[in-house]
């Protein structure tokens, strides 16, 4: 990446942290695209060339957390074993809410009240299990077995979203480790029931 691209990517995540400040001290609806770019020190203009929306600045807070989630797994050697790998995307997700725990609480508190949001959450989420299958794929232990690399990167995405549900349905209250920890041993320990076929 070069000076040019690295000041832009700076620019982009300043604009989208102060957003979530306001957001978080302010409300959503409560918070203005003119009192984002004054907060940010940028014009207006300047800041609909980094994000088209106020509904894109919240989006950008999860996709910035998933790509550093995978950020996570792409630095794990090929010697790694698979499932520790897969640990590091989650422990990655945890460290992401652990310093930000009043922005996820109040990006949920969003989400929870505006459908377009929901619908543009679940189409990034989609997009990022993907690429973790593609990700996969790239390990020389998986082989080329699609169907279990879309298996495995669904399964990841279900912890991770248990997780967080678990966490922020108990408003921050529970330490989001113990929840962690709480849904891999029960995977580990118990067999959860899938779809038979009968007989």
């Amino acid at each position: 990446m070069g000076l040019r691209e690295t000041k832009m990517e700076r620019t982009r995540r300043f604009i989208a942290d102060t957003a979530f400040d306001l957001f978080v001290a302010h409300g959503y609806d409560g918070t203005t695209i003119e009192q984002i770019a004054a907060a940010a020190e940028v014009g207006t203009r300047t800041l609909y060339r980094y994000y088209a929306t106020k509904e894109a600045l919240v989006v950008s807070f999860v996709e910035n957390g998933l790509n550093a989630a995978m950020e996570a797994f792409e630095a794990q050697s090929d010697e790694t074993p698979l499932s520790e790998a897969l640990y590091a995307v989650v422990d990655s997700v945890e460290r992401t809410i652990t310093e930000n725990p009043a922005r996820l609480l109040a990006l949920y508190e969003i989400f929870g009240r505006t459908t377009g949001l929901r619908a543009g959450l679940a189409d990034l989420c989609w997009s990022w299990r993907r690429r973790l299958v593609q990700e996969i794929l790239r390990r020389p232990d998986v082989e080329d077995d699609e169907l279990f690399a879309e298996l495995t990167a669904a399964s990841t995405m279900n912890v991770i979203e248990v997780v967080v549900q678990k966490w922020t349905a108990s408003g921050g209250a529970v330490e989001i480790s113990d929840i962690t920890r709480g849904v891999l041993e029960l995977l580990h320990t118990r067999t959860i029931p899938v779809p038979a076929l009968a007989g």
